[in-house]
């Protein structure tokens, strides 16, 4: 992958394939480009489809640069690495596909960002948003820094720390991730979303929890289900269909 600094001086890697109308693609917490992305064959059936693919590596994760410091995250880090790489590749007009925390990325962007003309957000529910988020962050942060998994009690921090675990991920860095403030937009922010928006997800995700209802607070979205759940809707061929058909009703 290609890297960058961002506005901080973070490293942030990406990499762009394809030509044509761009789509730019941002994974989910403890995950990166290759597994949300590539792997699934999402990126693919979009470079299929004509366009150009983008992917991002958030900050802490993939090949990008991960801090330890909670203080490298806040402040709406990650969204301001998307606007940054849009300044490095001179992207006028960009498609965001987001899949769970990168579609709260895509959330929080898009009502400052001018670039982008839709909005993909896959494995995002208004449910999670409303959730007591400083509570369950602080269960996951402390369950990826513990020294033994087995003693993780919650089983949503135990899930996340296995995933975590499964994917080699810098569970030090991550756990800055939960410590650094809510990643969730406000329900302001969906009121000014103006653009093309489609809300996806797994028929048996029950991380997220109120995808129409996201989408019902997003003006003028759409909601589909696809098979799966909050892990292995991603990687259903529902769903890469699902994005390819929306941007080329667009």
């Amino acid at each position: 992958m290609r890297r960058f600094n961002s506005f901080d001086g973070v490293e942030i890697a990406y990499d762009v394939l394809g030509d044509g109308e761009a789509v730019l693609m941002h994974h989910g917490f403890a995950s990166e480009s290759g597994t949300n992305f590539v792997r699934p064959g999402v990126a693919q059936a979009v470079l299929d489809s004509g366009r150009r693919v983008v992917l991002i590596d958030a900050r802490g994760h993939g090949e990008s640069e991960k801090p330890h410091d909670p203080a490298a995250y806040a402040n709406r880090a990650m969204v301001r690495d998307v606007s940054a790489l849009l300044d490095v590749l001179a992207l006028e007009r960009v498609h965001f596909v987001g899949y769970s925390m990168g579609s709260f990325v895509a959330m929080r962007l898009a009502p400052v960002e001018a670039r982008l003309v839709s909005l993909v957000l896959g494995g995002a529910g208004l449910a999670q948003m409303r959730s007591r988020r400083g509570e369950e962050a602080g269960l996951i942060a402390e369950a990826l820094e513990a020294a033994d998994p087995s003693q993780i009690a919650d089983a949503t921090a135990r899930a996340f720390r296995n995933f975590a675990d499964a994917t080699r991920a810098d569970r030090l860095a991550l756990a800055a991730v939960q410590r650094s403030g809510s990643p969730f937009p406000s329900l302001d922010e969906l009121g000014r979303i103006a653009v093309p928006t489609l809300v996806v997800n797994g028929v048996n995700d029950t991380l997220t929890g109120g995808p129409e209802a996201l989408a019902a607070a997003i003006p003028g979205a759409s909601f589909l289900s696809v098979p799966g759940d909050h892990l292995s809707a991603v990687v259903q061929p529902e769903f890469r269909q699902a994005v390819v058909n929306f941007l080329d009703r667009l």
